[in-house]
């Protein structure tokens, strides 16, 4: 760097961006593709052709050729073997799962830093697991662990004097902690046809928000949990490894089954606060019936298939469970629709589109747990 000038004892330097080694740059525009292409490593490199050809992102010294040989190397990409022995193609490791997560991460919330207890405190003051620095009187019941003994060896040489040295009950002080309050979280994620249509792709915004989500909790709140879901004609549970092969089907929107799953997830936790985020760009438009079969209709609001999504929504309320809608849509039908489900709920509700989905879904996560954690 180039010294410009000096002012008043500070150097002023002219910037100069750090050198980039070719693979560190075409890794990050792999991970991009690898999530829009839903894990399908052959459709991303030939999209990274293409690019290539545009922008000229690699040279004579360093092909694509070697940027895929070098993805092998370092652990990103595995050879596949078909069931005759012989190689079936390339796919993403595990490694690179937890990367595109991490990129996702600071893509939408920014280059959080790992805190190093990883875990939010409560305001109430009482046997927990964290210290406060706060000091008192030892009472019958306190646990022998929060005892300071330095407080505690201070009060008895004072009461006692250092010839006749005892400790006694009323010579003991505690140290106050605090609880390191959990919350737990269900993702819904809607993956129905409407996620794909009209030229817009709503379903990888969504695949990045769950990831970035995922990522963010396990790094940050290891003691909260994360459940993701999807739901379609019906819902089910995916692991976090599985989100960035999800894709669109040529499903309805049955999101009562969606909230059913939620809840039937968050039953079994432990934790005192529960919540559940849900994505959708649409109405709801599908049922199962007790005997199997699907009722569905695409054409305006149905009454039978809202008023059950209205008996979803009063259940988790009487369970304390709040539930935050996002909805990317804007047609004013479906906001009259989400704003009644959210009244009978009593949770929250966003109109959104795609852009700044992720740092909503963030700060509604932190909001809704200092909130829970209070009640």
């Amino acid at each position: 760097m180039k010294e410009k000038s000096k002012k008043s004892g500070f150097v002023f330097r002219q910037y100069i961006a750090p050198h980039q080694e070719p693979f560190e740059k075409l890794i990050d525009i792999f991970k991009e593709l690898i999530t829009h292409t839903s894990g399908d490593v052959d459709e991303a490199l030939d999209w990274l052709k293409e690019l290539d050809k545009e922008y000229n992102l690699t040279d004579e010294n360093y092909s694509q050729d070697d940027f895929i040989e070098d993805l092998k190397k370092k652990g990103y990409l595995q050879e596949e073997i078909d069931d005759t022995g012989n190689g079936g193609g390339l796919s993403i490791t595990a490694k690179t799962e937890q990367a595109i997560r991490q990129r996702a991460l600071e893509q939408i919330f920014g280059k959080l830093k790992r805190s190093n207890s990883g875990n939010h405190k409560t305001t109430h003051i009482g046997p927990g697991d964290e210290q406060t620095g706060e000091f008192r009187d030892f009472r019958f019941g306190d646990s022998l662990e929060n005892i300071s003994m330095t407080e505690s060896l201070r009060n008895a040489q004072i009461n006692h004097g250092i010839e006749g040295f005892k400790i006694t009950e009323n010579d003991l002080v505690v140290e106050e902690t605090q609880f390191k309050a959990q919350m737990s979280t269900v993702l819904m994620i809607d993956i129905s046809h409407s996620m794909i249509l009209y030229g817009e792709d709503r379903i990888t915004p969504a695949k990045k928000v769950a990831m970035a989500l995922a990522e963010l909790i396990t790094t940050r709140y290891p003691k909260d949990t994360l459940d993701i879901l999807v739901f379609g004609n019906d819902a089910w549970p995916i692991a976090i490894k599985d989100l960035p092969y999800l894709k669109v089907g040529p499903y309805h929107t049955n999101t009562v089954a969606g909230l059913k799953l939620a809840l039937d997830l968050l039953r079994r936790k432990r934790n005192t606060n529960k919540q559940i985020f849900m994505i959708t760009d649409g109405k709801p438009s599908c049922l199962k019936e007790r005997d199997g079969s699907y009722y569905k209709n695409s054409f305006g609001l149905d009454p039978y298939i809202v008023s059950k999504c209205y008996t979803m929504a009063a259940q988790a309320r009487k369970l304390h469970v709040p539930i935050t809608t996002f909805m990317i849509a804007q047609d004013q039908y479906l906001k009259q629709f989400v704003r009644e489900f959210t009244q009978a709920n009593k949770g929250k509700a966003f109109y959104t589109g795609l852009k700044g989905l992720g740092e909503m879904i963030f700060e509604d996560y932190e909001q809704n747990r200092r909130k829970r954690i209070r009640g």
